[in-house]
């Protein structure tokens, strides 16, 4: 009999800054995977696309503000867990209003691409922190 496994829609972003450096946060203690750093994103919800699940997400993890026309499809990770597989398409986004701070109290990391591998990424996040490697 065949494993079916939920598949779980994720979006993710890059926010890049002026410098290049691309913004990582932490996950908080009591979360799943606590202590490993990722693109900031969530879960798309019913209804949602990609872009306003970021847009959500963006302002209520981040503080900041921004459109679609700002986020730009470059990627997607596809990976199996435990008890899901994760799709997860990853955006970049140069323009935003705001100043980023961790509004659920994650810390925030910006990074130069050739540097994310120095952080402890979740297994879906790794080749997308390779591929921003290589366009950056």
């Amino acid at each position: 009999m065949v494993d079916v496994k939920k598949i779980l829609l994720v979006a993710a972003c890059a926010l890049v800054d002026r410098d290049g450096r691309i913004l990582l946060t932490e996950r908080p203690e009591g979360k799943s995977m606590a202590g490993y750093w990722e693109f900031p994103g969530g879960k798309v919800e019913e209804g949602e696309t990609p872009e306003e699940t970021l847009i959500r997400e963006l302002r209520e993890e981040l503080d900041i503000e921004t459109e679609t026309a700002c986020l730009a499809p470059i990627a997607f990770a596809s990976h199996s867990y435990e008890d899901f597989h994760l799709l997860m398409p990853l955006f970049v986004c140069r323009k935003w209003k705001g100043i980023p701070r961790g509004a659920e109290g994650q810390s925030l990391s910006w990074v130069r691409a050739d540097r994310l591998s120095d952080y402890k990424l979740p297994p879906a996040d790794i080749p997308l922190a390779a591929q921003l490697r290589d366009m950056l």
